[in-house]
């Protein structure tokens, strides 16, 4: 079947002739807000026009091109037919002050122009009139540009506008051809492991389905290549136009990008890019994208399209060094430019923001009412609850009120008064709310605040500059955090007011992102979320997503069970009725037991630094010839690369690393052979009573639901399951888990052990020691 490009009028002249500086300064109205005031200024301006003006006149141009084709898509704002002739009229609703404009925006002109040649090709007008209407959507002053055009100008220029945009879509017809048959021609590049196959299979029927899968797959499955070939079989049978991967660590994008270099080693042709944020991209000191501060925004949009089109003619993988080299070479921005890279490539790597955060979301991608030719990998899956709940939740201080009138006082008298009010909404809700809770007395704050937000808009739409602007700027954006919320607010959300610390907050709090996140799934055509934690299952489909039927399923471990064994250690426990030198004791007895048992490496991992720096107190003294090294709150990446550096193969020394459960050791890090031959994890990692998880207890309490289990029990299983997964990570490894707590063996725990871990073994005292000899003169 041919493949079409749909783009929209205003896409094709925004892309093609665009043109000048990137710049951070220019701050307008909200997408919602400036789409509202935009109608409403067309709309009164049409209601004025006579009988011969035809109002919102759609209008489409289907383009051949050999192979493919182009169709073109818009909406005139007005038409007018009368006895002159037939005249195009665009109207634009701006904040500027339309008597200074001397001629018209050449975009604008260029999308009139657009629909003024779909016109011509529709009749046999030997000339058309283009008028740009230019209306202040405060002063609702209107300035209009008028011309008439010969038909042959017009359509030259048309034909020329195409030729333009073609040199993009045949470059990107080449490149998806080289897909197609190079992704029919790519073999699994390994023998496939136990299950791997069926795996792989039913990744490939979720994508056909265009269902949602969430597929529990234990280390050594090779999750990453049996999600990612199935992926890429589906685009080259034209099922999937694009996939993305996603993940919040830089080690699974980084075994991505290796898999795909590995299909690529097989004969596989894909454009593919790792998407890096842009304070990590930016070769600027501070990140700040206007023409007076950064060489590389001043004119960026005059020679963007060339270093990106250059690229795409040469290269098929895009990683952050080669990004950078072109940026350096092209002078622009390197982060912008990936963006604009990623609009041609078949696969995009990057971090769960790019598809689901509500301000970092990708709107070339994600911005609805486009087709759903996407298929989103979704790794590391059960990291993305928390991380949903922290992007759709948000909250306003009252210090931060404060500060912004210091901001702006100078400035805007009218946006001043909207902050006292703010201010005084504040006061009275303190007054009533001595500690965070839920508070059903903020509609007048609310109203208030979106008072407030709509002056703000206006007052940046002028593009004044001021000193405190930027610090002004990030106080807006969070107030647009707390609103958007509140537009999306549902039963999903909890509406709090209380202090915080020595602060005073409104807070919208996410407690369940299942809803805001099917909205995101609606817009791709299939979804695959797999980790090896992603237990118990039914937890992380309810909070996941909102499809009735979601298919699961549970990958078997293809790892021997004789190579590992796991024991719990049912005499200790770190309940805090319990804790004491006593116990730090023997939990410290039971770790270097575990280091005793054969020359190596190993980690123990405690639910909390507190705990951490109390066990090794007692620890240090009796780890004779043995090197401890401990976790600090604050590593920097090198400290980071460091540390595991220390556990290396063949070991002349015993070491043992002392880490947090749930921190950058606990999960992503791979200490194959016998870089890690044993781990301890004390505790059932349950996160620390605190207001948040204490709220999200009542909240899915309220709903009939295992509160306890949602809020603490679930997410420090799960960092339990990651930290011990540490240990095997490849078909060779052997190793030792030990579980220090009695409250392992509690029913609702052990429902949460993988399938693999039903041979564990419950163990105290000297029993331990034997075992371990055991297992290692085995």
């Amino acid at each position: 079947m041919r493949e079409i490009y749909r783009v929209s009028v205003r896409e094709l002249v925004e892309f093609v002739y665009r043109a000048g500086d990137l710049n951070n300064r220019r701050s307008g109205p909200s997408e919602l807000t400036a789409m509202q005031e935009g109608a409403r200024i067309h709309k009164k301006l049409q209601n004025m026009e006579g009988p011969s003006y035809r109002a919102e006149v759609p209008l489409k141009q289907d383009i051949p091109c050999g192979d493919y084709g182009i169709a073109l898509e818009g909406r005139a704002d007005g038409i007018i037919e009368d006895e002159n002739g037939i005249t195009v009229d665009e109207i634009k609703g701006i904040y500027a002050d339309v008597m200074k404009l001397e001629e018209p925006v050449p975009v604008h002109l260029a999308q009139a122009k657009c629909y003024g040649a779909m016109l011509l090709l529709e009749d046999e007008h030997k000339e058309i009139g283009i008028r740009l209407t230019y209306c202040n959507l405060e002063t609702e002053e209107v300035r209009r540009f008028l011309m008439t055009l010969p038909r042959e100008e017009v359509l030259g220029w048309f034909a020329e506008t195409i030729l333009l945009y073609r040199r993009w879509t045949d470059l990107d017809q080449e490149n998806r051809k080289r897909l197609i048959s190079s992704a029919k021609e790519l073999t699994f590049p390994y023998e496939y492991r136990p299950g791997q196959k069926d795996l792989a299979a039913n990744v490939y029927r979720t994508i056909l389905r265009e269902k949602l899968l969430f597929l529990q797959a234990p280390t050594g499955v090779g999750k990453t290549l049996s999600t990612l070939f199935p992926a890429v079989k589906a685009l080259g049978e034209g099922v999937i136009k694009r996939l993305f991967y996603l993940t919040a660590k830089t080690v699974t994008a980084q075994a991505a990008e290796e898999t795909l270099g590995l299909f690529r080693e097989g004969g596989l042709q894909i454009k593919a890019i790792r998407l890096t944020a842009k304070e990590k991209l930016c070769p600027q000191e501070e990140t700040d994208c206007n023409p007076e501060a950064c060489p590389y925004a001043k004119g960026h949009f005059d020679r963007v399209n060339e270093a990106v089109y250059s690229l795409l003619k040469e290269r098929d993988h895009f990683d952050r060094d080669l990004l950078l080299e072109q940026a350096e070479k092209y002078c622009v921005c390197p982060f912008e430019m990936s963006l604009d890279v990623s609009s041609w490539c078949a696969a995009v790597i990057g971090d769960y923001n790019y598809a689901f955060d509500p301000n970092a979301k990708l709107k070339r991608f994600f911005a609805g009412g486009q087709a759903k030719e996407h298929l989103l990998l979704i790794d590391e899956a059960h990291n993305l609850v928390d991380r949903g709940r922290e992007m759709f939740s948000a909250e306003l201080l009252k210090s931060e009120l404060l500060e912004a009138k210091k901001q702006i006082r100078n400035y805007s008298k009218s946006i001043v008064k909207s902050l006292d009010q703010c201010n005084r909404d504040m006061l009275a809700l303190k007054k009533k709310h001595e500690e965070l809770e839920g508070a059903e007395d903020t509609d007048a704050f609310f109203l208030h605040a979106m008072n407030l937000s709509g002056k703000i808009e206006r007052f940046l739409a002028k593009n004044i500059d001021f000193p405190e602007k930027k610090d002004f700027l990030g106080f807006y954006f969070r107030l647009r955090d707390l609103l958007m919320a509140y537009e999306r607010g549902t039963e999903n959300y909890l509406t709090l007011a209380g202090p915080v610390g020595k602060d005073f907050a409104v807070r919208l709090f996410c407690v369940d992102p299942s809803g805001d996140l099917q909205e995101c799934l609606d817009l791709a055509k299939s979804a695959v979320f797999f980790s090896a934690t992603l237990l118990p299952v039914n937890y992380y489909k309810k909070l996941l997503c909102r499809e009735e039927e979601p298919y699961a399923v549970y990958a078997k471990s293809v790892f021997s069970r004789e190579n590992r064994r796991i024991w719990i250690l049912d005499d200790v426990t770190t309940k805090y009725t319990r804790r004491g030198p006593g116990e730090y004791r023997k939990i410290a007895d039971y770790i270097l037991a575990m280091t005793r048992g054969k020359k190596g490496n190993y980690m123990a991992f405690f639910p909390s630094y507190l705990l951490m720096e109390a066990v090794g107190e007692v620890l240090l003294p009796m780890a004779e010839g043995l090197e401890v090294y401990a976790q600090t709150p604050e590593m920097k990446e090198k400290e980071r690369e460091e540390f595991l550096l220390r556990f290396s193969e063949n070991a002349e020394k015993t070491r043992l690393g002392l880490c947090v459960l749930g921190g950058i050791f606990g999960e992503g890090i791979d200490l194959t052979g016998d870089r890690l031959i044993g781990a301890a994890v004390v505790g059932t990692g349950l996160p620390q009573v605190s207001k948040d998880r204490e709220l999200l207890k009542d909240a899915f309490s309220e709903r009939g639901m295992d509160g306890f289990s949602y809020a603490y029990r679930y997410p420090g299983m799960n960092k339990v399951l990651q930290a011990a997964g540490r240990v095997i990570r490849t078909e060779e490894d052997r190793g030792v888990i030990l579980l220090l707590d009695e409250r392992f063996l509690q029913r609702e725990n052990l429902k949460t052990f993988p399938e693999e871990w039903k041979d564990y073994k419950v163990l105290r005292g000297q029993e331990l020691e034997r075992e371990i000899a055991g297992f290692w003169n085995a």
